[in-house]
């Protein structure tokens, strides 16, 4: 794993206009995230992650501050770039298929590689056989992999994901756990993931990154000290239970 940067926020502090005056949402953050590193974001509800998801994402200029991309300012969505929102966005008038080929028609890809481009996906995502369905024809965890397949259409080198799977129940987000990391480890893009989950930053992030109630910065990092690959058996390791007690610790000592 590379040491050089391959996205960082300089300083981000941002305000947002109300009629009762300005809020401010998150005050002087800074981060810095490798290449092929998988990174999750804890704090709690409020404090600014989605913000800061959206101006790393190039979605939403700071206040004050700056995001860097290889060495050059972020000023503006980049292709480099893809995102997960929390809330399905799928066009409901568009099977799988077409929703993952979306990005793709955009960026003006020939229809021919973009349809294998996106049945590539799909397959990678655990979704074969249901490329013509239409989102109200799928389960919650199957449109979230949809949404994935779709972020990862145009092969972006970094992933940010807002709370992917919080809506799901426990089995179902386990298992697209196991799959998310599963796709990390064949492609290795650099990952930020937002998550409320202690224990799920503690077996998907090589670092967790913790924020403080708003106005949202980054009050602690918490390095993840046991190897991969790692097993449903992770329960029977002290390493992991250590290191969620660690990171309850610093979201009580400065996070919520």
């Amino acid at each position: 794993m590379s040491d050089r940067p391959i996205l960082s926020a300089h300083r981000i502090t941002h305000l947002y206009p109300t009629p009762r005056g300005e809020i401010l949402a998150l005050r002087e953050v800074s981060l810095t995230l490798r290449p092929g590193e998988f990174v999750c974001l804890v704090g709690p509800s409020g404090c600014g992650k989605t913000t800061l998801l959206r101006i790393l994402a190039g979605l939403l200029l700071p206040t004050r501050g700056e995001v860097w991309l290889r060495e050059q300012p972020l000023r503006g969505p980049d292709r480099r770039v893809g995102i997960v929102f929390q809330k399905d966005s799928l066009l409901p008038w568009r099977t799988a298929m077409e929703n993952v080929r979306l990005p793709l028609e955009l960026g003006g890809w020939p229809p021919l590689e973009a349809m294998e481009r996106a049945k590539e996906l799909l397959e990678q995502v655990g979704l074969k056989g249901f490329e013509q369905a239409y989102p109200q024809e799928l389960s919650g965890g199957m449109q979230r992999r949809v949404a994935l397949a779709r972020a990862l259409a145009a092969d972006p080198e970094i992933l940010l994901l807002d709370e992917p799977f919080a809506a799901l129940d426990a089995i179902t987000r386990e298992r697209l756990n196991e799959a998310l990391v599963e796709l990390w480890e064949r492609q290795r893009k650099t990952v930020l993931m937002v998550t409320h989950d202690v224990q799920e930053a503690a077996w998907l992030a090589d670092r967790v990154l913790i924020m403080s109630p708003r106005p949202g910065t980054i009050v602690a990092e918490i390095q993840i000290p046991f190897p991969r690959p790692r097993g449903a058996d992770r329960w029977a390791h002290p390493a992991f239970l250590q290191t969620v007690w660690a990171i309850r610790q610093a979201l009580g000592n400065g996070g919520g």
